[in-house]
């Protein structure tokens, strides 16, 4: 059996590194992180020529061997450690035709640690129009390796990298730059202090922060004259050393790479001035928002309504079906309700993702970043903090891990603390139910009173992270100057798979992630309702029955009867008249009869409910939130949410089901909730405070888990937590009073 082939894909970003991969992979792939670190990796399986196998790792985008951050570090260490698992036999360095020059810079430092490198020239189908002619054949003798000329987005040139990776030990490993001529002396002694070892190799254990050589890099700095080098002499050489690399690809792309200027001008230009706009700018980005947010609603209704009902469904077949018991009642209440209340979101979560890596694939997100470093400025940030307040629209976890390409530290700190207050997707399922609960349904100039509603929540999250970042910048005594920098990426149609891809993976990452914390607390929470140590909760059926008899059904059940009955009438007298009016009146009592017995047995569980382990916790924490205008129920659900913020809808779910033998989605059954008084619990006023709460609290412990690990201190995330939570409470508090 051959053996499987490590194969090291690498590139700049916005080289279309993630497109290779794809072609490469197809669905044979997974996403998880670094042992040990919170950087994501991307691994797949793909078949090469003459039954091979090759194990593709989709390494973080890196523009050299030089590192500036955490991500950069990884792929510096895997090339440098052969006792890795996943050390490549091959890398595959992926450029862009456009960005050749550059690209190469990370080519040549890749190729002179020796290893079998492959160039990859991507988006081929752009050459005729940008005017760019390329001699294969001359550029292959000069870079000492193989090329392929590809296009993703056509699908050429795939199945020729296959054939240069099967082929992989015919590739040179001679290097392209001697580095030791910046500074000979120095290298000298280097060699002869450690003659078995490459010098390239020692050169960047020396100059990069990793330490993933047989030789210790302490042993290096016994050895030679390292120690008496300073950061800044180090650093020099590092410069350098990119000009002796940048003269050699100078002279290469001389000879083989030419540019017809006049052809390569184009629209690019005059979209840019548009689309970075000091005023038209952030008004067709506002615009692109409304529509993203306007679609969510629209677009997702329809799929939404169909899984509420078909858990709702299979909830009611499951107590039909099975023997009733604790493990049919724990299935239906418990597990199948929690795993509802996030599934629904499904559509509405895909759509998001679907409309983000749109703007990624496309090149526009590259100009938001670029217009938005303007309005930064102010509040203490540069543009590299929007890449991480972006993202953290998608999960606020990965947004701070962004935030480890911001070099200045004081800029870093206030990024990592605001970040969470810009609208997760998790608090999307909260944000979705309560404004289909309390917001009318209508519009605005075309636009939804629901969608300007999401628009609104978005804006003052973000709003909220800018206000915070001006205070943190007059707060923190910390001397900070910093540069910023983006690439402007060429506009491209986004590629349908890579699309398809992205939704797919952040959907299931997001449904799987949030469903294992779901799926625990569901079960402890359907444990806790079923059960109590009261005798109220163990005579419920006695109290419930005696005081019907004594003060009758509550309100909800009279006002429960009546709607069925009524619904009864106007059927009966739409499709029967068959029915004389003392048949009718006796069909009438035989119906008001069974709905009355159902009542009884609805405010038995209830009365249980409130008097369970679940029921006594949230009344002992109710008179907290009974001011922000929530009850015992939406308390212990807000508490829950702290693992995740949606578990709100989850708890919700479960709470309302435990004993509820209705066939009821978890939107009706929390519309059809009232308060003390007889009234829908779920208002206006409690749900915008709910709403308001969940934009500005933390409710996210897995979030102050990575805030510790990227301060390497509790001191901030519990800083953090504090302020976030009472800030989210006294907003909650007066925006509930004030509506109320």
């Amino acid at each position: 059996m051959s053996k499987t082939i490590n194969v090291a894909l690498i590139g700049n970003p916005n080289t279309g590194k993630t497109s290779v991969f794809n072609q490469l992979t197809g669905l044979k792939q997974k996403v998880g992180n670094y042992p040990g670190i919170t950087v994501e990796k991307k691994e797949g399986i793909c078949k090469l020529p003459r039954g091979v196998k090759a194990h593709i790792l989709d390494l973080p985008g890196t523009y050299s061997l030089n590192t500036t951050s955490l991500d950069e570090s990884v792929v510096v260490e895997l090339l440098l450690n052969k006792n890795d698992k996943n050390y490549p036999d091959v890398a595959v360095v992926i450029s862009d035709v456009e960005n050749l020059k550059r690209n190469l810079l990370l080519f040549t430092q890749i190729k002179d640690l020796r290893i079998p490198t492959i160039l990859v020239i991507n988006m081929s189908d752009r050459m005729s129009r940008k005017g760019i002619s390329i001699d294969i054949e001359a550029m292959e003798q000069k870079l000492d390796t193989k090329i392929a000329l590809v296009s993703t987005r056509k699908g050429m040139g795939i199945d020729h990298i296959k054939e240069l990776i099967a082929d992989y030990k015919t590739l040179s490993t001679a290097p392209n730059v001697n580095t030791s001529r910046i500074a000979p002396e120095y290298f000298n002694r280097l060699q002869k202090a450690f003659p078995g070892e490459d010098l390239y190799k020692l050169w960047l254990v020396i100059t990069q922060d990793v330490n993933f050589m047989p030789i210790e890099k302490k042993q290096i700095q016994d050895a030679t004259d390292f120690s008496t080098k300073s950061k800044d002499e180090l650093k020099k050489l590092q410069h350098k050393e990119t000009v002796l690399r940048y003269q050699f690809i100078n002279n290469t792309l001389k000879e083989t790479y030419k540019v017809d200027m006049m052809a390569a001008k184009g629209l690019r230009a005059s979209i840019d001035k548009i689309l970075t706009h000091k005023i038209f700018g952030y008004v067709i980005f506002f615009a692109i928002l409304l529509l993203i947010f306007q679609a969510i609603f629209e677009w997702s209704s329809y799929p939404m309504d169909f899984i509420d009902a078909q858990f709702a469904n299979a909830s009611e077949w499951i107590k039909g079906t099975l023997p009733s018991g604790v493990f049919t009642n724990l299935l239906a209440e418990g597990i199948l309700a929690g795993i509802g209340g996030i599934v629904i979101f499904i559509p509405q979560i895909a759509f998001l993702f679907l409309f983000i890596s749109l703007l990624e694939e496309s090149g526009y997100m590259s100009r938001v970043v670029f217009l938005m470093d303007k309005l930064m400025r102010p509040f203490g940030l540069s543009g590299k903090s929007v890449v991480p307040l972006i993202s953290g629209n998608a999960c606020a976890i990965p947004a701070i891990m962004a935030t480890r390409t911001i070099e200045n530290w004081k800029e870093r700190l206030i990024t990592i603390l605001v970040t969470p207050f810009t609208t997760c997707s998790a608090r999307l399922p909260v944000y979705l139910i309560l404004i289909a609960l309390v917001i009318p349904e209508g519009s605005l100039l075309g636009l939804s009173y629901q969608a300007l509603t999401l628009m609104f929540l978005y804006l003052i999250g973000f709003g909220m992270a800018l206000f915070s970042a001006m205070v943190l910048n007059k707060i923190l005594k910390i001397k900070s100057r910093s540069l910023f920098m983006v690439e402007m990426p060429t506009y491209r149609l986004p590629l349908i798979k890579n699309v398809a891809y992205t939704v797919l993976e952040k959907t299931k990452s997001f449904v799987f992630g949030a469903g294992k914390i779901i799926l625990a607390i569901s079960i402890v929470l359907w444990f806790l309702g079923s059960n109590g140590y009261s005798e109220d909760f163990h005579n419920a059926e006695d109290i419930v029955t005696e005081r019907i008899a004594e003060q009758g059904l509550s309100n909800y059940s009279k006002n429960y009867i009546q709607n069925h009955i009524s619904s009864y009438e106007q059927e009966v007298e739409l499709n029967t008249e068959d029915l004389n009016p003392d048949q009718l009146q006796d069909s009438i009592q035989a119906i008001k009869n069974s709905l009355m017995e159902r009542a009884k047995a609805q405010e038995i569980a209830s009365y249980k409910l409130e008097h369970s382990y679940i029921g006594q916790a949230g009344k002992a924490f109710e008179p907290l939130v009974k001011p922000l205008g929530y009850d015992w129920k939406i308390g212990i659900a807000v508490l829950t949410s702290f693992a995740a913020r949606e578990v709100f809808v989850g708890t919700l779910a479960t709470i309302y089901s435990v004993g509820n033998d209705e066939e009821e989605t978890i939107k009706s059954r929390m519309a059809a909730e009232l308060d003390a008084s007889g009234e829908p619990l779920f208002n206006l006023p409690t749900g915008i405070s709910l709403m308001l709460f969940y934009a500005f609290a933390m409710q996210c412990m897995s979030t102050l888990a990575i805030v510790k690990r990227e301060t390497n201190s509790w001191k901030w995330p519990m800083l953090q937590l504090a302020f976030m939570s009472v800030f989210a409470y006294l907003v909650a508090l007066a925006a509930y009073q004030i509506l109320n």
